[in-house]
């Protein structure tokens, strides 16, 4: 089965702990809103970086390892993985979290130009943004299940 929110199972025990709208990623989404600053941040935390230690090591799940592979992140060039490296790296230092986005809708280049835009954001705007990112890739992750 796969895992909706990356090592975060407190999300999908808390909506189904909750009345359902009847629009299960509705239900998923209200709780990661309803989350605490400290719980949402963990979840962010959670991801791992693209193309990052985890996808070189393999101990990306296999939902993360196959969304990275769709858009070519398990075969970058020496010059892009030297590229993601340190838009990862300036990302991590600015904000204190790992670049979220929902690599499924884009391709490398759609996503070091995400990488380098949103490095000039504050930090409840990338916040926000990461969150949102988080449900499109929940809401991919349901179809992929239904």
């Amino acid at each position: 089965m796969t895992a909706l929110f990356e090592h975060s199972p407190w999300v999908e025990a808390r909506a189904d702990a909750a009345p359902s709208s009847g629009d299960r990623h509705v239900d998923l989404m209200a709780v990661v809103h309803a989350a605490s600053a400290d719980e949402q941040l963990a979840l962010i935390r959670a991801h791992p970086e693209l193309a990052g230690k985890a996808a070189i090591d393999g101990t990306l799940t296999n939902a993360s390892a196959a969304e990275q592979a769709s858009a070519g992140l398990d075969r970058l060039t020496e010059e892009e993985y030297a590229r993601f490296h340190a838009l990862n790296a300036a990302y991590r230092e600015k904000f204190g979290v790992p670049f979220i986005i929902c690599v499924r809708l884009t391709d490398k280049a759609g996503i070091l130009a995400a990488m380098q835009a949103r490095l000039g954001h504050d930090g409840p705007t990338e916040i926000a943004t990461a969150l949102a990112e988080i449900g499109r890739i929940v809401k991919l992750r349901l179809e992929d299940m239904a």
